[in-house]
């Protein structure tokens, strides 16, 4: 099916600058370039402004909002995310899988820009791929993108700069916390597809995971949410097909799966010399994943949460 990714988050973008004031984000003209949507860099933003950066980074295929719980024992605001197309949302268009590296600037890139390159394992797996007329990205990033971001997008993605959009946003900043922990859901689907299970039996998806607290650093913030979805982080997801298979793999999915669970993520980031790539990659993932078969009727359920080591990484 042709998502048509681009275009719907063009759709959410052509609004934003008239709800500029009210997100408190900046609107920046590149010269040579194309335009940025300031989240969290020189901007304020807040919850608003995240929920919206989640939306445009899952092509408004996903319902993103802010639901109560709790934590601990004590009030505390949790991301939901919804999807009827949870591969084309997450996997497609949310997953950060595209590090924006030019010159002395890096950022990592996610949101549909990705389909219009389609370069990833994911895109030539699944066989999909947008040739659109604009593109729409999101960073997650202290500096604001300069022309030569551009004209490397438009390289990869043989859409024109003028006609490229990326949206920003600190790790360590309101909105920006907020697009992270957003990505519960997607860190489910992409630890299946690692794992090699056939995703496209996946029919919908739920999520939820705590709010980090705004962190005062981005490398703190990384921690921070991070820890929010790999210990506090639920998914629920129907499927279709045998049962046999998600009590095989069941036990791998969540992040208690891993070796390197069991702490906060800023300590195990440390202790891989802050190296991304020497984390175990079955590490990132929810705390708990829950399989419900529309088929069989089965319920399957594997991991669970960590409050006290959420209080850990939180500052509580």
């Amino acid at each position: 099916m042709d998502w048509q990714l681009n275009q719907r988050a063009s759709q959410l973008v052509d609004g934003l600058a008239s709800l500029a004031d009210e997100l408190r984000i900046l609107r920046h003209d590149v010269p040579d370039g194309g335009t940025v949507y300031d989240f969290g860099v020189k901007a304020e933003g807040g919850l608003a402004a995240g929920l919206k950066l989640a939306e445009v980074c899952t092509a408004g295929l996903a319902r993103i909002s802010l639901v109560p719980g709790e934590l601990a024992g004590i009030g505390w605001p949790q991301l939901q995310v919804t999807s009827d197309h949870p591969v084309a949302a997450c996997l497609f268009s949310q997953y950060a899988g595209w590090q924006v590296s030019v010159e002395k600037y890096f950022a990592m890139g996610s949101g549909p820009m990705r389909a219009a390159s389609g370069r990833e394992t994911v895109f030539q797996k699944l066989g999909y791929r947008e040739t659109p007329t604009a593109t729409i990205g999101v960073l997650e990033g202290r500096k604001l993108p300069t022309a030569a971001v551009f004209n490397m997008l438009a390289e990869k993605t043989g859409v024109p700069a003028a006609q490229t959009t990326l949206l920003i946003a600190p790790t360590a900043s309101a909105s920006g916390n907020v697009q992270v922990v957003a990505r519960v859901v997607e860190t489910a689907l992409h630890k299946l597809f690692e794992l090699g299970f056939d995703i496209t039996r996946i029919v919908s998806a739920w999520g939820t995971a705590p709010l980090s607290p705004v962190a005062k650093d981005d490398l703190t913030g990384i921690g921070r949410t991070n820890d929010a979805i790999l210990y506090g982080g639920r998914v629920t997801l129907w499927v279709r097909g045998d049962d046999e298979s998600l009590a095989e793999i069941g036990p791998h999915v969540p992040a208690n799966g891993s070796a390197s669970y069991g702490r906060p993520f800023l300590e195990i980031f440390e202790a891989a010399g802050r190296d991304f790539y020497k984390i175990d990659p079955h590490l990132f993932s929810p705390a708990e994943i829950v399989f419900q078969n529309l088929d069989t009727g089965r319920v399957h359920v594997f991991g669970k949460v960590a409050p006290e080591i959420l209080k850990q990484s939180f500052g509580w």
